[in-house]
């Protein structure tokens, strides 16, 4: 027997009473029923009037945005980007929150993923409760840093270039990013159409001139000639026909790909590449490795998940001659891009594949150091567990995404490695998404 379908809640409205912020830039309320409500654009303590934009009668939560302010937070500020607000982009989370504000909220979120996913307090994981701005970031109240440094804007059906609405394909036509950096802007990617053209990433690089323009075409659609207001190097994307769908690139005009300085060298970064999008993130990232692992010379490292080189790089130059350093990088293009960018660092090895498929293989029984920069799911147990066994004497860890660390710490302090000291940073101002770097050591009763 079927059950009756249950009713869709889309469009109601609530008045409610704004609780604490949760990971994902919503805050937390209740209807008077009790149902969970995941409230957009409000902030905690406020009184707002919340819209459904998801869920059903009977749904563990239902996702809403805050339509109305009835009772406004101090810390609430009129969102400087006319495309942020309810059902318009859905790019930034927190343009309605001052800055330091902004900050508070990303260190409530860690907090409590910390203390729900790995039991640990702020104290415990070494952390001092705060996000540090990146430097150059700090704004006036109601301002924005601008930021981003590679912008994938999305065309309509009539060619105007814009952003995804918020967990929706739908795109919000946009004539000005706030967040993207001076080197986007200034390519005048927002001020053209795109006819039969479905992405347009726009790339600048930090430390260099290199611009450079990412064309996915709709499906049978031409490239148009392209004519910005700078100069840029133009590629194509395509998908490879066969059982296997693969995305090709091809170059159409200029270099395959830009140059990026950080950490007091040059960087080859391929389309696809991995690159931290805030111009300063990468020195940011390096420094705060470096200070926690305190490279020796002649001491042996691994960088997982090594993207085009950058940690070990770093680490290279302060391991010396008789140090040596592997990188693991899946992406095939990334590992060719690291293997040009380490060349003259004959102690560097840089080999192609998976982390849990290449570590074992290599046969590395031991390592004095680690650094691991996962994509946003995280190592998991199995690569936790066969990092731990290496004895390193640290282990640094990078993670986007407060949750996957909080749980990955988890399954360390499980095989005796606890954080000495961790560091949030606010790469990614105006959005809910936050930079950690946790500095793992040994504990005395694990090993």
């Amino acid at each position: 027997m079927q059950s009756e379908p249950k009713a869709s809640l889309v469009g109601e409205e609530y008045e409610v009473e704004v609780g604490p912020v949760a990971h994902g830039g919503h805050c937390i309320a209740r209807t008077g029923e009790g149902q969970v409500l995941f409230v957009r654009h409000a902030l905690p303590g406020e009184r707002v009037v919340a819209r459904v934009t998801e869920g059903e009668e009977g749904a563990r939560f239902l996702r809403a945005d805050a339509v109305r302010v009835l009772d406004a937070s101090k810390d609430r500020v009129e969102a400087p980007c006319p495309f942020a607000g309810p059902g318009k982009c859905g790019g930034c989370d927190w343009q309605h929150a001052a800055p330091g504000a902004q900050r508070r909220l990303k260190a409530e979120v860690i907090t409590e993923q910390f203390a729900r996913l790995a039991g640990l307090t702020p104290e415990a994981a070494g952390w001092d409760g705060t996000v540090e701005p990146a430097p150059g970031d700090k704004v006036a109240r109601g301002e924005v840093p601008a930021w981003r440094t590679r912008v994938q804007y999305a065309v309509d059906e009539q060619g105007r270039p814009g952003l995804r609405r918020h967990r929706s394909h739908e795109v919000e036509p946009v004539d000005h990013c706030l967040i993207a950096a001076p080197g986007v802007t200034e390519l005048g990617v927002e001020k053209r159409e795109w006819p039969q053209i479905a992405t347009v990433e726009a790339i600048a690089a930090t430390g260099s001139s290199d611009r450079q323009v990412v064309l996915t075409p709709r499906p049978g659609g031409r490239l148009p000639i392209v004519e910005l207001d700078r100069p840029v190097s133009v590629l194509r994307v395509s998908e490879s026909r066969g059982r296997e769908r693969t995305r090709l690139v091809h170059r159409v005009h200029g270099r395959p790909f830009v140059r990026e300085r950080a950490a007091g060298r040059t960087w080859r970064v391929g389309e696809a590449g991995f690159w931290q999008v805030h111009p300063k993130a990468a020195d940011v990232l390096v420094e705060a490795v470096m200070q926690g692992l305190m490279p020796r010379q002649g001491e042996t490292a691994l960088d997982l998940y090594c993207g085009v080189g950058l940690f070990a790089g770093a680490i290279a130059e302060r391991v010396g001659e008789r140090g040596a350093v592997l990188g693991i990088e899946s992406n095939k293009r990334s590992v060719e891009d690291a293997r040009h960018n380490l060349q003259d660092l004959e102690r560097v090895r840089v080999e192609h594949g998976k982390v849990e498929q290449v570590l074992p293989r290599t046969g590395i029984t031991e390592a004095d150091l680690i650094v691991l920069d996962p994509p946003r799911a995280g190592a998991g147990k199995e690569t936790v567990t066969r990092l731990a066994a290496l004895d390193a004497r640290r282990i640094a860890y990078v993670a986007c995404d407060p949750a996957a660390l909080a749980r990955d710490l988890k399954y360390f302090r499980e095989e005796g490695y606890s954080p000495r000291r961790t560091r949030a940073f606010d790469l990614f101002p105006v959005t809910h998404h936050v930079e950690c770097v946790a500095v793992l050591e040994p504990t005395r009763e694990g090993r």
